[in-house]
């Protein structure tokens, strides 16, 4: 079992945020600033576990018809403040909010979707410095698509294409992508932590 396995094998797979959900990182931004820039309605942000988060999410994700999960929790981890969106992927969509949130800040945004597409995004004071699909990381783009060539290689992310054989677990590597850039190791030990979380959805 590799590293990439032992350490991030838990967001993979069935795990306890499930098959969609979004996790980024953001430097330069308090969890309540980034939950407002995300498009949180600020009225409606209090102290929650991440079991409440995440039933939140999947009660609105039902009202909605599957469309729109519409909560996110954030806490603080180290230097930066660390987003989640269970069934949302509101940050590395590329909708925007990437760049709205990384204005004056530094995010990285990992989203799992496994019946639609992955994403990896870096952004750095509004400005895209690279994203790719971890299942197609040759197609990069962004304004310095290589500054991470040699991480992404360590990690098993291939780079020159579709001959490359694919990532084992590209979602696991991924985050261990981030985990260079921010030096967070995302553990289990997340979803024990209390969480600022609101709703983009406030009549929900």
């Amino acid at each position: 079992m590799s590293d990439v396995d032992v350490k991030f094998g838990w967001l993979s797979g069935a795990g306890p945020l499930g098959s969609v959900f979004g996790v980024s990182f953001v430097r330069g931004l308090a969890p309540r600033e980034a939950l407002v820039r995300l498009g949180v309605d600020e009225s409606t942000i209090d102290e929650m576990t991440f079991e409440e988060l995440d039933e939140n999410a999947e009660e609105c994700l039902e009202s909605s018809d599957g469309i729109d999960a519409g909560w996110a929790g954030a806490v603080r981890m180290g230097d930066w403040t660390v987003l989640v969106e269970p069934g949302g992927w509101r940050v590395a969509a590329g909708t925007g909010v990437l760049e709205r949130l990384s204005q004056g800040a530094e995010v990285v945004a990992v989203s799992r979707h496994d019946y639609a597409s992955d994403d990896f995004a870096h952004a750095i004071d509004g400005r895209l410095i690279t994203q790719f699909e971890p299942l197609a990381p040759h197609l990069r783009s962004g304004d310095d698509p290589d500054r991470w060539i040699g991480a992404m290689r360590d990690l098993g992310l291939g780079l020159n294409g579709f001959d490359d054989p694919l990532p084992e677990d590209p979602i696991g590597a991924a985050f261990a992508l981030a985990g260079v850039i921010t030096g967070v190791d995302l553990s289990p030990a997340l979803l024990e932590m209390t969480f600022l979380a609101g709703t983009t959805n406030p009549d929900d």
